[in-house]
């Protein structure tokens, strides 16, 4: 079953690469959309694909990258749109 999840990550999430790892990660896990650093410090991302894909990338950003300190991911499931053709950091 196709699942859409938009994320939010709190913690020492910049300056770790942590959105290239995710890019990594999503064509790893075969997942589409798109990751993006926040004014604020936080790293955003809009995941699609299958449900245990979707699962396995918000699973994966609960820890990131080897220097990245993950205080909290907020997770919130959208209607899938099937938008993406890839992805991407914004």
């Amino acid at each position: 079953m196709k699942k859409r999840v938009k994320v939010t990550v709190k913690g020492i999430v910049q300056g770790v690469s942590f959105r290239y790892y995710t890019v990594q990660m999503a064509m790893r896990f075969n997942v589409k959309g798109w990751v993006k650093n926040l004014a604020n410090g936080d790293v955003q991302g809009c995941f699609e694909g299958e449900g245990r894909d979707v699962k396995a990338l918000v699973d994966w950003c609960r820890t990131g990258p080897p220097h990245a300190s993950v205080d909290e991911v907020i997770e919130v499931e959208e209607e899938y749109a099937g938008e993406f053709r890839d992805f991407r950091v914004r």
